[in-house]
């Protein structure tokens, strides 16, 4: 295994764990891939059980125990009673709430982080509810901006085998990917049904992937010239072709556990990316951010000046009033304005209420308003 998984907790080759986000189209097996990554972790010597976050609100049963799971705090159909939702609107809205707490989940995960090497993300089925979201959003740049983080793009594969079926994984795909800016495994699950190898050779020989949408029944109308789609689909495939040559590719089956190994192989060589290219992007992105803010800062200063320029030119009697001094005192720049504060809950104060019939049993030393 990689020095990730076999680096001791505690000691000084210590790496921050490493997040593994799983996305994928409802139905493609990403709950059972998340069991089986975990059991594998266990199976280590010694055992590197991974921190676990399960983000779909509306499952009834996941295979695996999640450390924080979002049903703990959101309950998925109150929120669609007390909203009068359905429930993709349900599912988004439970995020949407969660996400708000995601700072004390970025805190109990930090807490974590000297003893776990992984953290998977297990996300709603419904992929467009994440993807597409503030709330998917927002948690993917706070996991990414904490650890190294690669998208982990779950494909069922014997439903991938029709070439407009595989053209729209790999638009969405490319999609996420360009979306997140982040390391990104496309992850071809179900082999034992469905072996991926044709997968690889559309992804590598464009005329292959050619060859099959042509010999795939509905590619010609009925004077045999190419449909709009068949044409779309050539066209595309020639795009995607720069998009195949930046992405990693692994065939894994859930049930029996084949291709797991090269899956953490490929998750450990996404952390050079992550590190060389995202990394990099970050901090510019942040730089930006604060040059932005105090360009801002600095324009609201200058109109500030301005105006108070205008207004003492317009009324110069007033403004001749405005000042801290007049002109005969002379007042060094080292003196500093004093300010007296009073802490109210210790000593009298001047116009302090006093409860005067409290006072006449005792006999203590009371200082009485004097009048006048």
């Amino acid at each position: 295994m990689s020095a990730s998984l076999n680096a001791q907790p505690g000691t000084s080759s210590k790496t921050k764990p490493h997040v593994i986000i799983t996305i994928g189209m409802a139905g493609a097996g990403k709950s059972t891939f998340v069991q089986r990554i975990t059991s594998y972790l266990h199976s280590q010597n010694p055992p590197q059980p991974p921190y676990i976050l399960n983000l779909d609100p509306a499952v009834t049963h996941v295979p695996f125990e999640a450390n924080i799971d979002i049903r703990d705090t959101v309950n998925y159909k109150e929120v669609m009673k007390q909203y009068n939702l359905g429930p993709n609107g349900g599912i988004l809205t439970a995020l949407n709430l969660f996400t708000t707490k995601f700072d004390q989940v970025l805190e109990l995960v930090e807490k974590r982080a000297e003893t776990v090497d992984h953290i998977i993300l297990d996300t709603p089925g419904q992929i467009e509810i994440f993807t597409w979201s503030a709330s998917g959003a927002i948690i993917t740049d706070a996991v990414a901006s904490s650890f190294p983080t690669v998208v982990a793009y779950i494909i069922d594969t014997p439903r991938t085998t029709a070439p407009a079926t595989f053209m729209s994984n790999m638009l969405y795909a490319c999609s996420i990917m360009y979306k997140t800016k982040l390391p990104f495994i496309l992850v071809f699950n179900k082999t034992d049904a469905q072996p991926h190898d044709f997968a690889i050779e559309w992804m590598q020989d464009f005329e292959a992937f050619q060859v099959a949408l042509a010999s795939h029944s509905g590619s010609r109308d009925s004077e045999g010239e190419p449909t709009y789609m068949n044409s779309l689909m050539n066209s595309m495939s020639l795009v995607l072709d720069e998009f195949y040559k930046h992405l990693k590719a692994v065939g894994v089956s859930s049930t029996t556990g084949a291709g797991i190994k090269e899956f953490f192989d490929a998750v450990e060589e996404s952390r050079e990316t992550y590190r060389t290219e995202y990394l990099p992007e970050l901090e510019r992105a942040r730089a930006a951010r604060e040059k932005s803010l105090q360009d801002i800062k600095e324009d609201s200063i200058n109109r500030l000046m301005k105006d108070l320029a205008v207004d003492r030119a317009a009324n110069p009697k007033a403004a001749a009033e405005d000042r801290w001094a007049s002109d005969e005192e002379d007042i060094d720049d080292d003196d500093e304005l004093e300010v007296n504060l009073i802490d109210r809950s210790e000593e009298p104060y001047p116009g302090q209420y006093i409860d005067v019939t409290r006072m006449r049993g005792h006999s203590e030393n009371i200082n009485w308003p004097n009048p006048g």
